[in-house]
């Protein structure tokens, strides 16, 4: 129904690049906890992180569905791919593109269209998670410099090589007893930032998760995005947008697991035939791929209304929250199929279990996503 000619393209270029070189060498880079800039940059080569941007500024300027199918593909394979392209693209180009002056556009856009630098998003603090209003970084302005102190924790692209900067949310003053908000555009070089790479992580090990300290950074006045204490209604506008991302991350992983399931179901064998021909194992495979089909059909709807500038809040947490929970189900239903080996490091579905749960955290875990949804559908007045 929403598919284009143009969509089919996207999703045959993204596959092919996704089984030909991220497939080869994905479990690899996961055992090791390796990000991949080879591979990043070549994502940039093939347009990729540009399929969001305006023409004007090196991008492919396609519609969000594109992106959403872009994001599928990937996690069919990888889901640390899948984020390195999702964090680019709704958390670090989105709010530049949405809100940026025309001079932070042309000063950053370019570059980070190309693949040839990433951009950070900087929202989380130890303290401050699903409570994003709990932020404790600040900024004070200080003869036209914003001077800023503090940290962030589990940021996405924070800490490669070919990171440029973050967007970073700041309390920039306080109004009658309440914290002012405001974002402030971080470049990497700046003076007391510092970036450090998490590792140990159970999942997405091949994606780039840093740390952020500030420590006294000075920045010009002129790198605040958007008007000065719009910072939150910035931040929260933004993940709105991520959530789709998010949403094709869980999508496209419960679609690789159901065909690694089915694959590894019609091979094996017991009692004399198939295992995917006893009743109980089939009846599995059917509610996978019903569950899938669901998903695929409201994450779609929630990016066609997107793309058609129609409200979509409410779709994008439902979209977040349903392929977030079957790509669980999935995931796991997919390792009861393999037994034994799908708890061997040899078979890629224990990568995609341990992929999978993240989805229910990030971006808004599925707590917040059951009350921005039960918000929009009247439960609070």
């Amino acid at each position: 129904m929403y598919l284009t000619e143009e969509h089919h393209m996207i999703r045959k270029t993204v596959r092919d690049f996704a089984e030909r070189e991220v497939k080869p060498i994905a479990r690899e880079l996961d055992e090791k906890g390796e990000f991949s800039i080879p591979l990043t940059k070549r994502m940039g080569e093939l347009g990729f992180f540009g399929l969001m941007t305006s023409l004007e500024y090196g991008g492919l300027e396609m519609d969000p569905l594109a992106y959403i199918i872009a994001v599928e593909e990937l996690a069919r394979v990888d889901s640390s791919q899948a984020a390195t392209l999702a964090a680019h693209i709704s958390l670090g180009i989105g709010p530049i593109m949405n809100y940026g002056t025309d001079e932070q556009k042309k000063k950053y856009l370019p570059m980070l269209s190309t693949g040839e630098a990433l951009w950070a998003f900087g929202l989380t603090e130890p303290d401050a998670g699903s409570d994003s209003r709990a932020t404790k970084t600040t900024a004070r302005l200080q003869d036209d410099y914003w001077i800023i102190n503090g940290s962030k924790i589990f940021i996405t692209n924070g800490a490669s090589a070919i990171n440029k900067g973050a967007t970073v949310q700041v309390v920039s003053g306080e109004t009658s007893g309440q914290k002012e908000f405001s974002t402030i555009l971080v470049d990497a070089d700046t003076p007391g930032f510092k970036r450090i790479p998490m590792h140990g992580k159970m999942m997405w090990r091949a994606s780039d998760t840093s740390q952020l300290f500030f420590d006294d950074c000075r920045v010009p006045y002129s790198n605040l995005l958007g008007k000065r204490g719009e910072g939150s209604r910035i931040m929260l506008s933004t993940l709105d947008s991520g959530r789709l991302a998010i949403g094709a991350m869980g999508l496209g992983l419960a679609q690789g697991a159901f065909e690694m399931a089915m694959t590894y179901a019609k091979s094996r064998r017991q009692f004399g035939k198939p295992i995917a021909q006893f009743q109980v194992n089939a009846f599995k495979l059917a509610d996978m791929a019903t569950k899938i089909e669901l998903a695929r059909n409201l994450l779609y709807k929630g990016a066609w209304l997107k793309s058609n500038d129609r409200p979509y809040a409410k779709e994008a947490a439902m979209a977040k929250l349903y392929c977030s929970e079957i790509a669980r189900e999935v995931a796991d239903e997919a390792v009861q199929l393999h037994g034994g080996y799908g708890l061997m490091k040899d078979y890629d579905i224990e990568r995609f279990y341990r992929d999978q749960r993240l989805l229910q955290i990030g971006e808004g875990t599925s707590e917040i996503q059951r009350t921005v949804i039960s918000k929009y559908i009247g439960c609070y007045e």
